[in-house]
């Protein structure tokens, strides 16, 4: 069945009160904008940690895992079990992301920061192509007229069009890394989006995708190398931070969002993490932009704003019906 653009997968029956489903019902755009804002500090706290790839994507999602798994649980005691077809999903959709996270740090070694930023953000095309075959969710035509108008922005924030250019050490194998990663991601969110159908679990939802990612992430430090489980408390108070703020509270939110946005446009909106990042980068570890960066970040932004500007408008009387 085909679902119109912008209008919410959750009848308002079925909209759940409190926390952020609560939040997500009423302005499911600015709630995904939330939890894109929270993401984008994830570079800058592996930046901070000195972990490497793997050992990172590893701590992210375990230290993550216990404050999830309070949460299920205090959700489910309100809201009642979770269908069992809907937790193996949720976990299936963690291996995804393990795939994910592991892949864009290869990206990045061989490929280059910059064209790697720009290949890990190609999810949006995945998720608004998949979602279009096989969900049957036809893109709307605002969305398609601007996304290459933020694909541009994300361009220009990738620092490649101030003449970068390829400076890993396997251009080829890296752009290789960069689209498996959007390929990963996009499978990571229609996954998600599709396990929790009109559950109004968001907690437990998480938790056995952060699980899965675990385990995920463990298996191919495993096999590939480089796992680090013995790190400093240096390293490690950053790491918690990341996954405190990045995995626990950033997806939380996009969680929440995902069933009441058409798939394309959740998807669009996690656009806005490159330009937060950007920005984060300049505060934080005095990295300052270049006026060319800075348009990009703009382009970005305005982007996502046009596109998803009938999504709330469309969204808001569904939540408002008695």
């Amino acid at each position: 069945m085909s679902v119109p653009y912008g209008e919410s997968v959750m009848t308002s029956t079925e909209i759940p009160s409190g926390g952020a489903s609560a939040a997500a019902s009423r302005r499911p755009v600015l709630t995904a904008a939330l939890g894109a804002a929270c993401i984008s500090s994830s570079a800058i706290l592996v930046t901070l940690s000195g972990a490497d790839a793997v050992t990172a994507a590893f701590f992210r999602c375990a230290l993550a895992v216990p404050v999830l798994a309070l949460l299920a649980v205090w959700e489910q005691r309100r809201l009642g079990p979770r269908p069992l077809r809907s937790r193996v999903t949720a976990v299936v959709a963690g291996l995804f992301l393990a795939v994910d996270l592991v892949l864009w740090n290869h990206a990045i070694a061989d490929v280059g920061a910059g064209i790697a930023t720009v290949l890990g953000n190609l999810q949006v095309v995945f998720v608004a192509g998949f979602a279009w075959v096989m969900l049957r969710e036809r893109p709307a035509r605002r969305l398609l007229i601007m996304l290459p108008v933020v694909l541009a922005g994300v361009v220009l924030v990738s620092g490649m069009a101030g003449g970068g250019h390829m400076s890993g050490l396997e251009p080829a194998a890296g752009i290789g890394f960069g689209v498996g990663t959007s390929a990963a991601y996009a499978c990571y969110l229609l996954i998600l989006r599709t396990s929790g159908g009109r559950s109004p679990h968001i907690a437990g939802q998480l938790a056995d995708a952060t699980a899965g990612a675990t385990v995920g992430s463990l298996v191919l430090g495993l096999a590939l190398g480089g796992l680090q489980l013995d790190l400093p408390w240096s390293s490690l108070r950053w790491l918690l931070v990341l996954a405190l703020l990045s995995q626990t509270t950033g997806w939380l939110f996009i969680t929440a969002s995902l069933p009441r946005l058409p798939a394309a446009v959740s998807s669009l909106l996690l656009l806005l993490q490159p330009a937060a990042s950007l920005l984060l980068a300049d505060v934080v570890l005095a990295e300052r932009p270049s006026l060319v960066q800075v348009a990009g970040a703009a382009m970005v932004c305005l982007g996502v704003l046009a596109s998803t500007k009938s999504s709330n408008a469309a969204a808001s009387p569904a939540a408002a019906a008695p």
